[in-house]
């Protein structure tokens, strides 16, 4: 009962005493914990479509639209708030992020509508955008540089654990409670992530030098990056032109039952755990190698459940690949853009980091609608994991290419 009524300057100390016998600050945690509640509201809608779609008398396509439009609200929030929030001290930073997410989250829960869930899901989008780019960069500021990808693959466990428990729970919910129960449930560990970040976050957190208007053109100038953004987009959206549609397919393609779905995607969110981790200790050092090769085996992954998803059994196996290897990247796509923003084009860091979240999210954007084209054409929904494969070896050659000039 002691441990309940500790004081957060309390649960801060014992914390940071447990971070530092693990050579990790408490900071780091608080963004683990903060980076859960956000990645719950962002992939949850995935098992929820066809009860949205149901109740708001929409087609599954159209439902679709909730993680496109999500995703482009933090493609173009990461970036442009980023920069004009470059002043703002970090922890005052994340805690109003936090304020927005549970606003955002708290006005889905109450939309009558289709438009003004709409509408929520992009102002929700927007404090996603920021908190990962500059999340991002002060987790890697944190720890030594042999730590960095680490550091940064830590702070996206919160992303990954939020898919193994809070995207399955939170479609449990919806189905037996209605859809809006499970917003209310992201906007309280919304809460928890605001309080979190209030008690473990140092008040010292330096900022990065802000970057001119001049320096932020310059990012998108840049040839290396534009490169690393496009990399980002194409191997990570891949994955998202079937798992926008992860649950019509178990549904219609494998036979499974709805009541199975939720288990489905715990197995998924397990597997894109352990890849995560895997995929930041495989960057470390080289992240451009380890991403080629991550790339080959998603695209490879991606065609082979093109056959496997008409059996019940195999199909399970091939999504605990595809999770494995969906996440395994996103330690080193970050990690690389922030060398590279570091070496040719010194404090734009966070702007180049939002810009790569952005890429992310155009990523999952694009794959998502081109998802939704899919399923309406005589292709249908089992031709979506091979046209994602197609993004993906797209992201192989690009990779091969940036690793060309790398080495020039």
């Amino acid at each position: 009962m002691q441990t309940i009524s500790r004081k957060p300057e309390a649960v801060a100390l014992s914390l940071s005493s447990a971070s530092k016998k693990t050579g990790l600050p408490a900071a780091l945690w608080a963004l683990t914990i903060a980076a859960f509640g956000i990645g719950t509201t962002e992939f949850v809608i995935v098992g929820l479509l066809p009860t949205v779609a149901e109740d708001l008398a929409i087609s599954i396509p159209s439902a679709g639209l909730l993680v496109s439009l999500y995703a482009m609200g933090v493609a173009v929030g990461a970036p442009v708030l980023t920069a004009l929030t470059s002043r703002i001290p970090r922890k005052t930073l994340l805690i109003s992020l936090m304020a927005l997410f549970i606003l955002g989250n708290g006005l889905a829960s109450i939309a009558p509508g289709f438009y003004t869930l709409v509408l929520a899901r992009i102002v929700t989008g927007f404090a996603h955008g920021v908190f990962f780019a500059v999340g991002a960069t002060i987790a890697a500021a944190m720890v030594a540089p042999e730590k960095r990808a680490t550091a940064i693959a830590i702070m996206f466990a919160g992303l990954t654990l939020a898919i193994v428990t809070g995207v399955p729970l939170g479609t449990f919910i919806g189905q037996h409670f209605g859809w809006r129960a499970t917003f209310i449930g992201v906007a309280l560990l919304g809460v928890v992530g605001l309080t979190a970040s209030a008690a473990l976050v140092p008040n010292n957190l330096k900022n990065n030098e802000s970057a001119s208007l001049t320096g932020q053109l310059k990012v998108l100038a840049n040839k290396r990056l534009l490169l690393a953004f496009l990399m980002t987009a194409l191997g990570y959206g891949g994955t998202f032109v079937a798992f926008t549609y992860l649950s019509p397919i178990l549904q219609e393609v494998t036979g499974l039952r709805e009541s199975a779905v939720s288990l489905i995607l715990l197995l998924y969110g397990i597997a894109i755990a352990i890849g995560n981790l895997a995929g930041g200790k495989a960057a470390n050092k080289n992240p451009l190698k380890a991403l080629l090769w991550m790339f080959v085996l998603q695209a490879v992954v991606l065609l082979v459940f093109t056959f496997t998803a008409h059996d019940k059994v195999w199909s399970i196996v091939t999504l605990f690949a595809l999770g494995g290897l969906s996440f395994a990247n996103v330690p080193g796509l970050q990690l690389y853009v922030v060398q590279v923003a570091e070496k040719y084009l010194p404090g734009t860091e966070d702007v180049a980091s939002a810009f790569n979240i952005a890429a992310f999210n155009i990523g999952i954007a694009i794959g998502a609608y081109v998802g939704g084209l899919v399923v309406v054409s005589p292709l249908g929904l089992e031709s979506t994991p091979w046209v994602g494969a197609l993004f993906v070896l797209l992201a192989v050659l690009v990779t091969l290419y940036s690793a060309r000039i790398s080495r020039k």
